[in-house]
């Protein structure tokens, strides 16, 4: 039996809507993308605004290395991504998390760092978490509940994010562990975000054989029972597989960044 015409006029609108929609990951993947960059800024701009008022933020010689380290990884970030500075934010929290957002936020845990023991480590976490920003996972998160999830208004959500919508929303966007919203990335997200922040890290100047180590040490100070970060971001053999395969390229853009004169001196 046929739809009716104004149905069937409809399914095509919505096809072509979802067609229009679409966007391509750094590594060629397919994604759903409703939102503009200025939306998802602003999303991102109002999720770290009420992460800094949950929690208190640390000054002095940590957060100094901290941003000495993210402003080495984000001046590898290409121009054409429309951020022009990054909001850099050490939270005094024990969990080992950190996180980036839409629009040029980077956030820190200072228990992190009792993880990621030296700048190489600690680039190779940072690099990660902005790789899922410029491999736009945000995006992705944001368009595929909107489209699936019936009621949940997201703009009107990020507008406030107040209750259960905002933490939601916080947690699509990928901070939202110190809400309880934990909200993983699928395991393409973090192959990508693992991809792009090990080569954002060779061009910085950061040893990328590090973040091997980094999952050894995330891995040894779980206890049982992992970490925040290690719970948004599963580790398993196939990420550090393909941290290895990766390293073969890595290595030499390492090489070329220190030969460059990018050699980072970042120290807590």
């Amino acid at each position: 039996m046929s739809l009716p015409l104004s149905r069937r006029a409809l399914g095509v609108l919505g096809v072509a809507a979802l067609l229009s929609a679409c966007s391509t990951s750094p590594l060629g993947r397919n994604q759903l993308a409703f939102y503009s960059d200025d939306e998802l800024a602003q999303m991102g701009k109002q999720s770290f605004s009420q992460y800094e008022q949950q929690l208190p933020t640390v000054g002095g010689a940590q957060a100094r290395y901290v941003q000495c380290v993210a402003d080495a990884i984000t001046a590898q970030v290409p121009a054409s991504t429309g951020i022009g500075k990054w909001q850099v934010k050490l939270f005094k929290d024990d969990t080992a998390n950190a996180f980036a957002l839409p629009g040029g936020y980077i956030g820190v845990n200072t228990g992190l760092l009792k993880v990621a023991t030296n700048q190489d480590q600690l680039a190779a976490v940072i690099g990660h978490e902005v790789g899922h920003v410029l491999a736009h996972h945000a995006n992705e998160r944001v368009s595929t509940q909107a489209a699936t999830q019936t009621g949940l208004s997201v703009l009107q959500s990020a507008a406030g994010l107040q209750g259960a919508g905002g933490e939601q929303v916080m947690g699509l966007l990928g901070a939202g562990a110190q809400y309880g919203v934990i909200l993983p990335f699928s395991r393409k997200q973090e192959s990508e975000a693992d991809l792009v922040g090990l080569d954002l890290m060779a061009d910085a100047g950061f040893d990328p054989r590090a973040s091997l180590k980094l999952w050894q040490n995330m891995a040894a100070n779980s206890q049982g029972e992992p970490p925040a970060w290690m719970s948004t971001h599963p580790s398993n053999d196939q990420r550090m597989s393909g941290l290895k395969n990766r390293l073969d390229e890595a290595v030499p853009r390492y090489e070329q960044a220190k030969a460059a004169g990018r050699r980072p001196n970042c120290k807590a």
